[in-house]
């Protein structure tokens, strides 16, 4: 393993002037520096971060821990947070929580293990992070919550907003006639899925539609929305993976969007103007979430003592042809 002893020797300077460079401890001659720099790069050299956090008070490193399922929306945030962070000087540990209580306990605590300066977390479904935000306030944990937002006040917290932003949908088809509004969620529990289903039983209200729990499917299938004797006229799709399920179900009954059956979905998605018609949706500010959650968490440990805030970040309408306008 290659030390700073040998680095050191290579480049005809002392261990302390080595160190130094590495950590920037304090300014080091521009052509003393180059050499060095030149060794490590020769020797490959990494050091040791574990004993470099000692010293320093800090590894410089970020923890994430999310449900890496196969979403483009995780995709998309995770390379947003990863940039900030490098952008900040900050190397990013990311750990699957598999979305469940249990695995996300684990997952978080491998992320303390390894002396992570503050923790970024998606909670799991069902739980609001219920067992391991005790443990993280308790220890005074640097930690922002990111997208699955919680009411608590006392941690910081940035995500989409999600109640206004559904309601809004309704209200469009509403407007445009529609009487029989239905709603498809993906995975119960999780809060995203309840504040969207919140919008959409808010934007009824506004339109003076009464709530038909029949309309509402959480089992993320559109079926048993158009299988009733009063089928649903147009539909709300909660998320990019329900959006899917949805295309694939109308077109199999042969049913033309904005036509048989209009659809808006929140989430924009990449394909949603190849389509015919055009997809019309909410596009959720991915990359300013992604970036609001790292500065929050580098202002936290800079400054432990300031008030936490909550966040919420409006979706913006990509208005296209699938609703029927």
């Amino acid at each position: 393993m290659v030390t700073m002893r040998d680095v050191a020797a290579l480049a005809g300077v002392s261990i302390t002037t080595v160190s130094h460079v590495i950590n920037e401890t304090r300014p080091v001659a521009g052509d003393t520096r180059e050499r060095v720099q030149k060794a490590i790069d020769e020797t490959g050299y990494t050091g040791d971060a574990i004993a470099r956090s000692l010293v320093m008070g800090g590894t410089k490193s970020l923890g994430l821990a999310v449900s890496l399922v196969s979403h483009p929306y995780f995709a998309e945030l995770i390379a947003a947070i990863e940039s900030e962070a490098t952008r900040n000087g900050y190397s990013l540990v990311l750990i699957d929580t598999r979305d469940t209580p249990e695995s996300e306990q684990t997952a978080v605590r491998t992320l303390r293990s390894r002396r992570v300066d503050g923790l970024l977390l998606t909670p799991s479904a069902g739980t609001g992070g219920s067992l391991v935000l005790p443990e993280l306030k308790r220890l005074n944990i640097p930690t922002v919550l990111v997208d699955r937002l919680t009411v608590a006040k006392d941690i910081d917290q940035v995500g989409p907003e999600n109640v206004q932003a559904t309601s809004g949908l309704v209200k469009h088809l509403a407007e445009l006639g529609h009487r029989r509004i239905g709603i498809v969620c993906g995975q119960v529990g999780v809060a995203t899925t309840e504040e969207r289903i919140l919008g959409y039983r808010l934007g009824l209200g506004r339109a003076g539609l009464k709530w038909d729990e029949a309309l509402v499917s959480q089992s993320g299938w559109l079926a048993p929305l158009l299988d009733q004797e009063d089928p649903a006229t147009a539909v709300v799709a909660a998320d990019h993976l329900v959006t899917v399920g949805m295309l694939h179900e109308a077109r199999a009954r042969g049913l033309k969007l904005g036509t048989d059956l209009a659809v808006v979905a929140y989430d924009e998605v990449e394909w949603a103007t190849l389509i015919e018609p055009p997809l019309t949706t909410l596009a959720q500010p991915v990359e300013e979430i992604g970036r609001t959650a790292v500065k929050l968490l580098l202002s936290r440990i800079a400054n432990p003592e300031r008030p936490p805030e909550t966040i919420r970040l409006a979706p913006s309408l990509r208005h296209r042809q699938s609703c029927g306008c």
